[in-house]
């Protein structure tokens, strides 16, 4: 299994939004980074769920239901999106603040290339955040 780190803007697509809907597409993702990505994500990989703007903080773990495929936001083609389920909320946020502080953090994506909306992150620092939040799990 891998692991990943999504970003949305809350006024967009919040957490709230996410566990109402339980299983949507990844959609609106243009950047060719964070496309490329998420052409690595295989189905039952986990994903950090995290709040950009002002909130900037991991509120949740989502898991990919359905590997790359056609987006259809996109009118040119060229880009796509995965799916993602509802695992569970974290029971409490951890901050960008907090994963800055962390040493084992300073070569996470999310740390290094703040702009990035799909990201990679290694099993170690995905648990490290996890027990940040309060659960000991992934």
């Amino acid at each position: 299994m891998n692991y990943w780190l999504v970003k949305s803007e809350p006024n967009t697509w919040s957490w709230d939004d996410q566990v109402q809907a339980g299983s949507t597409g990844w959609d609106g993702v243009r950047n060719a980074q964070a496309s490329n990505n998420m052409k690595k994500m295989k189905q039952g990989d986990q994903a950090l769920f995290y709040h950009s703007g002002k909130q900037r903080a991991v509120v949740g773990i989502v898991e990919i239901a359905k590997e790359y495929h056609p987006d259809p936001t996109d009118a040119s083609g060229k880009f796509g999106q995965v799916s993602v389920k509802t695992l569970k909320p974290l029971p409490q946020p951890v901050t960008l603040q907090q994963i800055k502080a962390e040493p084992a953090m300073q070569d996470l994506a999310l740390v290094r290339q703040p702009r990035l909306s799909v990201m990679p992150v290694a099993k170690k620092q995905f648990d490290r955040i996890c027990k940040l939040a309060g659960t000991g799990d992934g």
